[in-house]
């Protein structure tokens, strides 16, 4: 508003309201505090622009006011006054000290589940009330939600429903329309006359979006753009974005966002009660787990591997008891060294219980300590002290997980009892040897693997019997080969190592995954996936089987095929890895709104990872990508020097660094990037022939010389 418009409008209401502060505008309107001098109260008045008011028109905007000005409820911010003064259309309302949803979503960016949960139930409540008196909002969007005293109003009844009745929308300047883009369903967009409170059920599902996922479902560059995504895109999947969100909650947000109404809940109330309550609530909520890693109590800290190796056992015999839901490793080691409420952990976690311990070595002594407690009221389940030898750590881990099971009401079948009653190995120092091993697999680059390699050969020496050790050893130099050629040395000793694991043990689903790994790298892909589908069968938590075969797919150009194991994978265990390539995989295909997602998804995941390992330049890497890929690209380009500055002579850092000066088309760069990478021994160019990051390249007579060379 100018300031000749703000002086009339002053003056014009001097006799009723003293006009202070601006407190917030937007395109179509401004508002200010005001002091009420009839009542002696503080008021907020929104002023519409001056091109708003003339096309909406004084007489029907007024009528629309009117009626709902007859809304009164607890969760409807209730309009005190309305009228025309000095040509300019306003309307009054309580004046509201406490942010709006969108003030606390710009400083927190998501919300709690439980939080989400009471603020929507709260505003379904109001908006079923004044639909049960014929009257929608067509508006609902964040800044119209208001916080006060734990309970979430909606303001602005009425303006958007004058818009809509006036006919101005089609009349409006551009931006100007019934609703706001971001939140507004596909008949809102498609022009559609005659909206219902269905309607409104769609904005409100978009809005519980954003407050989970940190974004509301369909983003663009233009509200052009928006509205298109709304009519004809599928809905990023909110558990991609979100993983710890029950599934009831994501099961009813994506009913509320179908695009036919009729395909939604008849009413608000159906879907705050669908959204608040979970079926079957008892049989899912008491039988799920979250393990947060167990604390190294032990007078050497280079000891934290052995609580970090148990936490990932029990993590592993618990995830193969069917009925258990059990939180993912990623999603639990955030809280390692924790100093929160149990409480709090586990309700951020989305489960009913957690398992918390310590371990304590002192020369072959070992001390374990384990409570069970349920994050309802925070009392124990169970709780246990374990004075054993070290040999004995292995029954430990399977009395600690049979004990949770019997804790948890969990039947227990014969397979499961077999698994949990299954240890790796009798020598104490072999397994030592293989946890350290598989912590450094994980960060997949040269020296990791090679050290990895080092340990399980170590492994290997102290129990020749050692079947997992292996399987390890085969994947770490499944890996060497596959990126740094030549190879044949590599792929020869994987080839001659899994057949061993496999010797050993014909029914252990690691040999076969790893098996499956070398037969990929003997131009074997019918028989790899045979395997890796296989260990899948043996057991249906196996992570590295479902991502190599989705790596294999990906080399293949199976890229639909990749995209679904990757989510598997991720599903199985939250990877930045597989959430990354599941990204890579829908950019490949063209799939841009999943591709955004699932590439916002992965950076989340890429994040905690560092927070537990901030040495990981892959990890870096794969941030840089994301973070380019979804419009954030100086800080891609920092996380990208962050990983060169870690390892700055590996060459998959050196490759994955190309990949982000590639998207950014910064083609010398990439280039150099990328003949650095060879230089340094990467050689996977299958990969690159398939890899979408680089397609600013593929002109480039320099990047075709580098994928010719034998």
């Amino acid at each position: 508003m100018v300031a000749d418009d703000f002086e009339l409008l002053r003056a014009a209401l001097a006799d009723r309201y003293a006009l202070g502060r601006e407190l917030g505008r937007g395109g179509m309107s401004t508002v200010y505090i005001a002091a009420d001098l009839r009542h002696g109260r503080d008021v907020a008045i929104k002023v519409l622009a001056a091109s708003v008011s003339r096309l909406l028109g004084t007489e029907r905007f007024l009528s629309e006011i009117r009626i709902s000005a007859g809304l009164t409820h607890p969760n409807i911010l209730p309009l005190h006054d309305s009228g025309d003064a000095a040509g300019l259309l306003f309307y009054v309302m309580p004046y509201v000290d406490g942010p709006s949803l969108r003030d606390r979503l710009e400083r927190e960016k998501r919300l709690s589940v439980k939080e989400a949960v009471h603020v929507v139930t709260d505003l379904a409540d109001g908006l079923e009330f004044a639909h049960r008196r014929g009257v929608v909002h067509l508006d609902v969007k964040p800044e119209n939600v208001l916080l006060e005293a734990g309970h979430a109003i909606l303001a602005d009844f009425g303006i958007a429903r004058a818009v809509s009745v006036s006919g101005a929308g089609a009349q409006a300047p551009a931006g100007f329309a019934v609703g706001t883009p971001a939140y507004m369903s596909p008949e809102a967009c498609s022009g559609e006359p005659a909206l219902d409170g269905r309607s409104d059920q769609y904005s409100l599902a978009c809005v519980l979006y954003e407050m989970l996922a940190g974004q509301p479902p369909f983003v663009a560059a233009t509200a052009q753009a928006v509205a298109a995504r709304h009519l004809y895109d599928e809905v990023p999947p909110l558990g991609t974005l979100r993983p710890e969100v029950h599934q009831h909650i994501v099961r009813a947000v994506h009913r509320a966002l179908a695009k036919n109404p009729a395909d939604r809940f008849p009413t608000l109330a159906a879907f705050a009660e669908a959204v608040s309550t979970p079926p079957e609530v008892s049989a899912e909520e008491v039988k799920s787990i979250a393990v947060l890693p167990f604390v190294n109590m032990s007078p050497n800290p280079d000891d934290g591997y052995l609580g970090d190796g148990i936490t990932e056992e029990i993590l592993t015999a618990l995830a193969k008891i069917q009925g258990l839901r059990v939180a993912s490793r990623t999603s639990a080691f955030l809280y390692k060294d924790h100093h929160e409420d149990i409480r709090v952990i586990g309700e951020r976690l989305g489960v009913a219980s957690v398992l918390e311990g310590s371990v304590r070595r002192d020369g072959a002594r070992l001390r374990v300590t384990a409570q069970l407690i349920n994050v309802a009221d925070g009392y124990h389940l169970w709780t246990e002290r374990y004075d054993r030898e070290m040999v004995d750590v292995f029954a430990i881990q399977d009395e600690i997980a049979q004990n949770i099971a019997r804790a948890l009401q969990v039947v227990l079948g014969e397979r499961e009892r077999r698994a949990l009653g299954r240890a790796p190995t009798a020598d104490i120092r072999a397994y030592e040897f293989y946890l350290r091993g598989r912590h450094y697999f994980g960060q997949t680059r040269r020296k990791s693997l090679e050290y990895a390699i080092g340990m399980f050969e170590r492994a290997i020496a102290a129990d020749a019997a050692f079947a997992l050790a292996y399987a390890g050893l085969a994947d770490c130099a499944s890996m060497l080969a596959m990126y740094y050629p030549p190879g044949e040395a590599e792929l020869a000793r994987a080839d001659t190592a899994s057949e061993r694991a496999l010797a050993l043990a014909p029914d252990l689903a690691e040999a076969h995954s790893a098996r499956g790994f070398v037969l990929w790298l003997q131009k074997r892909p019918d028989d790899a996936a045979a395997e890796f589908e296989t260990a899948v069968r043996l057991d249906p938590k196996q992570f590295e089987a479902r991502y190599f075969h989705a790596r294999l797919c990906f080399q293949r150009g199976e890229t639909d095929q990749a995209a679904r194991l990757f989510e598997e994978a991720a599903v199985v265990r939250e990877d930045y890895q597989a959430r990354f390539f599941a990204a890579q995989s829908y950019a490949a295909l063209g799939r841009a709104a999943e591709a955004e997602a699932a590439y916002r998804r992965a950076y989340q995941v890429a994040e905690d990872h560092l927070a537990l390992n901030p040495d990981d330049p892959r990890a870096f890497t794969m941030c840089a990508v994301a973070l380019c890929r979804t419009g954030q690209p100086e800080r891609g380009l920092e996380c990208a020097q962050r990983a060169v500055a870690v390892d700055p002579e590996d060459a998959g850092v050196c490759y994955n660094v190309a990949c982000v000066y590639a998207l950014e088309g910064k083609v010398d760069e990439a280039i150099g990037c990328l003949e650095e990478a060879f230089r340094h021994g990467f050689g996977n160019r299958e990969w690159i022939a398939h890899d979408p990051d680089l397609e600013s390249l593929r002109g480039d007579p320099r990047f075709a010389a580098l994928l010719s060379v034998s």
